[in-house]
C-alpha cells in the first residue's frame, strides 16, 4: 500500500515529566522511513501558554495543528501539479494531540468528495475524552479524541466533527469517571483488551458504525509494557504485539485506510530507542502492507 509519512515531534500535548523524549521517539522512527515519502513538521521550541483556556501549552499546540493541516493539504502533490491517486497519510508523533489535524483533514476531504466519515479506531490504554473542565492534568493529549468529536476549545477542535458513533475505543483499560460518563452518554463503542482476544471483535465494532473506511490511531501504550519499554505512562495488562498486528490486518482486509497515526514513543535513550524500533516498524508494516481481503 502506498502511503505518505508526516513526522511531528510534538511534545507539548503531554503531561509527562519526560514529555520532551517524545521528540526523540519521533526522530528515531523517522530514521527508518523512506525519505522521499516523508515530510517533517517543525515544532516550536517553546512550551506555549494556556491563554486562560484550561489547556496547557495551547499556543504551541495551535501552531503545530496549523502546520500539520497545511502539510496535509499539500500532499501528495504541490498545488498546480497533475492529480494523483489518493494515498493515505501516516502521522508519526510525538504525542496523541497530532491526531486532531490528521482526522480533521480526512473529514474535510470527505465533505468535499461526498465520502462518508470513516470509523476512528482509537488503540489506546486511555480514551482521551476529557474536556478542559474535567482534565486533572490539562494536557491536550488526554482531550484530543473529544476535540475530534467537536467538543473543545477554539483553535483545537475539529470542524467538521466526527460523529461519536464512529469512534471505537480499542484496548481501553484506564478511564476516569468523567470519561466513562461521556462514553455512556454519547454511545461510544468500547472494545476492551479482553474483547480483542476475539479476532473478529474489532471488525464487528467498525461494521456497526456503518463506515467503509477507517482512520487508525495507535498510542503505543495500548501494548503491554513487557512488549515495549519506551512508554512514559505504561499501563499493565495491555495487548501483545501479535494481537495488535492481527487486528490491524483484519481491519485493512475489510475496510479502506483513510489515514493513521502512531504516537507516544518515549525512549529513555538512543540505545533504548533502537531496542524498541523493531516493534514500531512491525506495526508500521501491518499498516502499510497490502491488505488481505476478507468477506464482508
Amino acid at each position: 500500500m502506498a502511503v505518505r509519512f508526516v513526522v511531528v515531534p510534538q511534545w507539548q500535548g503531554s503531561a509527562s515529566s519526560r514529555a520532551m523524549r517524545l521528540a526523540d521517539g519521533a526522530n528515531a522512527i523517522m530514521g527508518d522511513l523512506p525519505s522521499s515519502r516523508t515530510t517533517f513538521v517543525e515544532v516550536p521550541l517553546g512550551a506555549g501558554e494556556a491563554l486562560g483556556t484550561g489547556i496547557a501549552r495551547l499556543s504551541s499546540l495551535q501552531i503545530v495543528r496549523d502546520r500539520i493541516s497545511d502539510v496535509l493539504r499539500r500532499l501528495p502533490g504541490e498545488p498546480g501539479e497533475a492529480p494523483v491517486a489518493f494515498e493515505p497519510t501516516v502521522l508519526i508523533g510525538g504525542d496523541c494531540g497530532i491526531e486532531l489535524a490528521g482526522v480533521e483533514h480526512v473529514l474535510k476531504s470527505g465533505e468535499t468528495s461526498g465520502d462518508a466519515p470513516p470509523a476512528l479506531v482509537w488503540f489506546d490504554a486511555n480514551p482521551d475524552l476529557h474536556s478542559p473542565a474535567t482534565s486533572p492534568s490539562h494536557a491536550f493529549c488526554g482531550m484530543v479524541a473529544r476535540a475530534i468529536l467537536g467538543d473543545g476549545t477554539a483553535g483545537l477542535v475539529s470542524s467538521p466533527a466526527l460523529p461519536s458513533r464512529n469512534l471505537v475505543l480499542a484496548g481501553l483499560r484506564s478511564a476516569d469517571d468523567a470519561e466513562e460518563e461521556y462514553i455512556r452518554d454519547n454511545g461510544v463503542q468500547v472494545v476492551t483488551t479482553d474483547d480483542l482476544e476475539d479476532e473478529n471483535a474489532l471488525v464487528a465494532a467498525v461494521e456497526a458504525t456503518g463506515a467503509t473506511s477507517v482512520y487508525i490511531h495507535i498510542d503505543l501504550d495500548v501494548l503491554d509494557p513487557s512488549v515495549i519499554s519506551g512508554l512514559s505512562d505504561p499501563q499493565p495488562f495491555g495487548l501483545e504485539l501479535a494481537t495488535l498486528v492481527t487486528h490491524l490486518r483484519a481491519l485493512l482486509g475489510r475496510f479502506s485506510l483513510a489515514g493513521a497515526g502512531i504516537a507516544m514513543f518515549s525512549p529513555e535513550s538512543p540505545d533504548a530507542a533502537g531496542g524498541d524500533l523493531p516493534t514500531v516498524l512491525r506495526i508500521l508494516s501491518a499498516l502499510t502492507s497490502p491488505p488481505v481481503a476478507v468477506s464482508a
